[in-house]
């Protein structure tokens, strides 16, 4: 064997046996955030425990530990993974309509599908968590908090380029995005609740918001 073989097999073996820890943990990962927020949608994200999630998953409670180390971290993990399947369901199939009314009702039709289908187990993951930190300063309320301004954010920037377009008449867009995402969380509750209804009545209710201008 020529000098320095050797060291570059071992190196080569050593970083994949690395790579393949690092897959293994990955999907380990995505396994139970897939799970943890299925149950914090029903049970609210004080519900998640490292038990429950190693007897949900099949999983080692000491693996899923190894992976989160603490509750908090657990919490904010599942929070990020819900917002990333949320962009994914309601924000990315809306980007290929026109900003302004378009995008804005493309936005409001996929999250009428996110929360009927539904995406999470509880529905609306943001409704199902938002009210349990409300009065709970912390990383884990900021997180949350985060999500829903980005979200009525969106609706009110959609809701600008609509008047400035001339699609909708002139309104306080920040005061209508409010009222937008208050008929949309109280739909979830509805579909929740079983009511058939709740996808017509929110339209309306919608319709009755956007005036022609």
């Amino acid at each position: 064997m020529q000098d320095g073989q050797e060291p570059v097999r071992l190196a080569r073996e050593g970083g994949d046996i690395t790579d393949r820890r690092l897959l293994r943990g990955a999907k380990t990962r995505a396994a139970v955030l897939r799970q943890a927020v299925d149950i914090a949608s029903l049970d609210g994200l004080t519900g998640l425990s490292f038990g429950r999630l190693a007897n949900e998953t099949g999983l080692s409670k000491a693996g899923i530990q190894t992976l989160f180390r603490t509750k908090e971290a657990l919490q904010l993990a599942t929070v990020d993974y819900a917002r990333g399947r949320f962009a994914e369901a309601v924000v990315d199939p809306a980007r290929t309509a026109p900003h302004g009314l378009g995008r804005l009702l493309a936005l409001v039709e996929s999250w009428m599908v996110y929360a009927e289908t539904p995406l999470f187990a509880g529905g609306c993951f943001r409704v199902a968590t938002m009210a349990e930190f409300d009065s709970k300063p912390g990383p884990v309320r900021d997180a949350l908090l985060r999500d829903h301004r980005e979200w009525v954010g969106s609706l009110e920037r959609e809701l600008r380029f609509a008047v400035s377009a001339g699609e909708i008449a002139t309104m306080a867009a920040d005061q209508v995005a409010f009222q937008l995402d208050a008929v949309l969380c109280a739909t979830n509750t509805a579909f929740r609740i079983g009511d058939t209804e709740a996808a017509d009545r929110a339209r309306r209710a919608i319709e009755g918001l956007l005036r022609p201008a």
